[in-house]
């Protein structure tokens, strides 16, 4: 055999036998790997780590802060693949009933609008408070001068007695708090003429003189608080007493509208104005994917976490003013260290990880006793392949000993035996089996060869001359 051919020749056996050891580790592995994975995919249905690919926000009306909100919800979620179905509703008030009958997902729902007991048991919880939303009470400005008021100004709810005043759709949850306002000052809801027009529509009716006052709560983002607070012919009611009410209203906060916020300009307001406020969260209900809720709660933090008029920067959102108990997810990505595989990985690679590491621990824990089993089963494969033919050789042996078998016939059987051992390829920590089987053949085959004289040249057990 020339040298290139014997070195194709030992590099095919080299071949077939690596090939051989990774088919008996795999075989040999098998079992484990069967019992880990259909561990793993139960886990995995039961766990269900993925999370569907749309979800249910309700927001407000159109135009509202919150519906501004929502879009902005709506566009971070999709860089993740999921679909928010924007509900409008009439506000904090109906987006909270749609959580409670499980037609929305999630939801903006304001201070004093949860019954914190209920809402808990119910499976509705907070993913962190987002913005405040003033209590903004817009009035003619023309009515402070008509009623002799110092500086031409209504400073206290009193003052509304009697007056045509809007307090928002009931679905917003403003009536409620109006009512509550109200008596605090030992006023009725009968004491004054109330409507409950949308924003648009009342904003219009107080410009034409319809109106005397409108309550609106919302974010100062909403155009129309802009555009009210611009406006020369009408004026915004301060909360003199703000410290007062928030100690009767643990739900309302006192904030401030710096002087000259809304335009430096032209210095409007002109001076700081004391405000209520309450604190707006994003609700969710228990049932909503932990997955999903995780990305609502890191969203928020993108979308509210700017300085604004009546707070710094990264003061929202926060966990301090919730109402309803914090949601895991909503407590980790506001107060948390995310883990350091989301700097690094997608989003559904990280989540899996994140929800499915105790179950792969558990398993790696479950697999390390078991993974014992697999050095004596790839041993016994191994080894296999060589006493299997031992069984042929006695065989052989057999017919020798009771002389049932013919030499040739028996002979060619060792032949054909051996060639096949040749061709069994083990590792060399295996090669004293193979090649103790290969001596057997050939210790055989002498006895054979010895035998061969005697039965040509004589009697049964006569010797050869």
């Amino acid at each position: 055999m020339t040298p290139i051919r014997q070195w194709h020749a030992t590099r095919r056996l080299r071949l077939r036998l690596l090939l051989q050891t990774l088919r008996d580790i795999l075989i040999s592995i098998g079992p484990l790997l069967l019992l880990g994975g259909g561990l793993l995919v139960a886990a995995y249905w039961w766990l269900d780590p993925q999370p569907p690919r749309q979800v249910r926000l309700a927001t407000g009306p159109a135009g509202s802060a919150y519906a501004a909100f929502g879009e902005g919800y709506a566009k971070a979620l999709a860089r993740e693949r999921i679909r928010v179905e924007l509900i409008a509703s009439e506000g904090a008030q109906d987006d909270l009933a749609r959580l409670r009958a499980g037609t929305a997902d999630v939801g903006f729902v304001r201070g004093g609008m949860a019954d914190p007991a209920a809402d808990t048991e119910a499976g509705i919880v907070s993913l962190g408070s987002l913005f405040y939303e003033p209590i903004w009470i817009f009035y003619r400005r023309n009515l402070g001068i008509a009623r002799r008021q110092p500086d031409g100004e209504l400073q206290q709810l009193a003052q509304l007695r009697g007056l045509r005043v809007n307090v928002d759709q009931d679905g917003s949850g403003v009536p409620q708090i109006v009512e509550r306002l109200l008596a605090l000052n030992h006023l009725r809801p009968s004491d004054l003429r109330l409507s409950e027009l949308a924003p648009e529509a009342a904003a219009n009716a107080l410009r034409k003189g319809k109106l005397d006052a409108l309550v609106l709560i919302s974010a100062p983002q909403a155009g129309l608080i802009a555009e009210l607070l611009r406006d020369p012919t009408i004026a915004l009611m301060p909360f003199e007493q703000n410290q007062a009410y928030s100690r009767h209203l643990p739900f309302l906060s006192t904030v401030m509208l710096p002087r000259g916020v809304v335009d430096l300009a032209a210095d409007l307001p002109p001076r700081d104005v004391p405000l209520l406020a309450t604190t707006t969260a994003l609700l969710a209900r228990e049932q909503t994917h932990p997955a999903l809720r995780q990305l609502f709660a890191q969203a928020a933090q993108g979308q509210h976490s700017e300085a604004g008029w009546f707070n710094g920067a990264r003061e929202f959102p926060n966990t301090r003013t919730s109402e309803l108990p914090v949601s895991p997810e909503g407590d980790r990505a506001i107060n948390g260290t995310p883990p350091a595989w989301a700097r690094y990985l997608p989003f559904w690679a990280g989540n899996l990880l994140e929800r499915m590491w105790l179950v792969v621990g558990g398993l790696l824990v479950l697999m390390l006793p078991l993974s014992r089993v697999v050095p004596p089963l790839y041993h016994f494969r191994v080894r296999s392949r060589v006493f299997r033919w031992y069984a042929r050789l006695r065989e052989v042996e057999a017919k020798l000993e009771t002389g049932t078998g013919e030499h040739e016939a028996l002979l060619d059987e060792l032949g054909e035996l051996d060639r096949v051992t040749h061709r069994i390829a083990v590792p060399l920590s295996y090669a004293e089996e193979l090649y103790a089987l290969r001596n057997n053949i050939d210790a055989v085959r002498r006895r054979l060869l010895k035998q061969r004289p005697r039965s040509e040249s004589g009697p049964r057990g006569a010797e050869p001359p």
